[in-house]
């Protein structure tokens, strides 16, 4: 049974820590093979499984170490209707592995060592396409069709949310909401910016913030920014505005490389841990509001480790 689907706890003061790099800990780490960078598929086997425990385990000790919440996220990013059928996986099995996902994250509580802090339990939603670079465009109603089968399944399972990560442009995420709202689940959006901090589609974020609210009756329960470096999008961050008070958490690239570099690199740019660990601790200054602290490309514990020294004094 979810516990916080009518009241999400990091809406307070609290902070709450996540994960980090999921896929490229997998690849780069790991030397493990993701047919179209799919971490799903691992729920699949026994092997699979353990190395998620262990992987999630890390991150749940940094946190429990900082008396921090934690925002558990699914490892369901790609697990939507066209990456699902280029995986071999039929509507069902999709459906399937949507909801063993968050039975994952139950069976995970369970076995660890608990955690004073709340846990909140989100089911990932991704982009219909490349995260990086959006070729394929739906208009608010076309997303929220296309989103809706996924979404649905959490909302019977135990997950309290919905996060739809590294979205890149505004009216898939209306979709989503529209959907998540149908389902009587809240959502968080999470955009992805550029190096200039706009969205791959060249929407400002601001912009993209004001349509969503605009056009969903402002239907996130918060906003976030994943999957780009703290330095591409600082400068678009305005202090004291509505829409920024929307933005409530950070998953940050490892690096400052471009998505165009980025997706044509062949060894990980880890970046440095400290060094990003301070940008975080610098805006949390600016914006107390930042309750939601994790990772994305290239992080690993050791970025997530780094982020909670620096921003204990503020915990």
């Amino acid at each position: 049974m979810a516990r916080y689907r009518d009241s999400l706890p990091q809406l307070g003061d609290a902070v709450f820590f996540s994960d980090g790099g999921l896929e490229t800990t997998l690849v780069f780490h790991d030397a493990r093979e993701l047919p179209c960078f799919a971490a799903f598929p691992l729920l699949d086997s026994e092997e699979g499984r353990a190395r998620l425990r262990r992987y999630f385990d890390d991150y749940l000790t940094i946190a429990r170490e900082h008396a921090a919440g934690f925002v558990f996220d699914s490892v369901t990013w790609r697990a939507n209707a066209d990456w699902g059928e280029r995986l071999g996986y039929s509507p069902a099995a999709l459906a399937d592995v949507n909801r063993r996902s968050i039975a994952f994250i139950e069976e995970t509580l369970a076995d660890g060592e608990g955690h004073a802090a709340p846990v909140v339990i989100s089911g990932i939603v991704g982009p219909r396409g490349d995260g990086y670079d959006p070729k394929h465009f739906m208009t608010a109603a076309e997303a929220a069709d296309y989103h809706r089968a996924q979404i649905e399944v959490f909302a019977d399972t135990a997950a309290d949310m919905i996060s739809a990560a590294t979205l890149n442009y505004a009216d898939e995420a209306i979709g989503v909401v529209r959907a998540a709202r149908e389902a009587g689940m809240p959502v968080a959006v999470s955009f992805t910016v550029e190096t200039d901090g706009h969205l791959p589609t060249g929407e400002s974020l601001k912009d993209a913030i004001e349509k969503v609210d605009a056009e969903s009756e402002g239907g996130p329960a918060y906003y976030m920014i994943n999957c780009a470096h703290p330095t591409h999008f600082d400068d678009a961050l305005e202090p004291d505005s509505s829409w920024m008070l929307r933005v409530r958490g950070l998953r940050a690239n490892a690096s400052a490389l471009s998505h165009a570099e980025l997706d044509e690199a062949t060894e990980l740019d880890a970046g440095d841990p400290e060094a990003l660990a301070q940008r975080y601790r610098a805006l949390r200054d600016r914006f107390p509001q930042l309750t939601v602290l994790g990772g994305c490309c290239g992080t690993d514990e050791r970025h997530m480790a780094a982020i909670g020294r620096a921003c204990a004094a503020r915990l």
